[in-house]
């Protein structure tokens, strides 16, 4: 196969490959996983894996009141300095857990290590495992299933 045929065909072709970094960078994706009956592309960017959408193919929870947490959700006060906050790095909506039968990643009183998954947030139909980025014990969460949040809203706090 020449490079002309190669570089005009499906995933491969370069415009589209320009286009697919242009979204990682215009929506402040970390990855995108493309793939069909024979061709597959994976691009990724910085630290943070993100799963792929047809990983995520029916891993959306149903957004009930008993799926809602059942943490107090109240303002940060960053006056402690044994306190930690762990911050959507994006906007999107927040999820607990991977399957709406599946338990919540996280829950108050649980201990996380940098690399634990604490939850997924979902922006233009990708979904971004987030993972807690520093080691403390989950004393609070912000949010619930299905909650709008935006880059830098805490979604937990930590004891440090």
């Amino acid at each position: 196969m020449s490079n002309e045929q190669n570089e005009s065909s499906g995933v491969f072709e370069i415009a589209r490959i320009r286009k697919l970094i242009e979204l990682l960078r215009e929506f402040d994706l970390n990855e995108i996983d493309l793939h069909d009956a024979t061709q597959r592309i994976r691009i990724k960017r910085g630290g943070v894996p993100m799963v792929s959408a047809m990983q995520a193919a029916g891993m959306m929870p149903a957004v009930s009141a008993a799926a809602a947490s059942s943490s107090t959700v109240s303002a940060p006060s960053e006056d402690d300095k044994n306190v930690a906050f762990i911050k959507s790095p994006m906007v999107g909506s927040f999820y607990a857990r991977s399957k709406p039968d599946q338990p919540a990643y996280v829950k108050v009183g649980d201990v996380v290590a940098p690399d634990t998954v604490v939850c997924i947030v979902e922006a233009m139909k990708m979904f971004n495992e987030i993972p807690a980025g520093i080691s403390g014990k989950i004393v609070e969460v912000y949010v619930k299933d299905g909650d709008a949040v935006d880059v830098n809203k805490p979604l937990f706090k930590l004891a440090v």
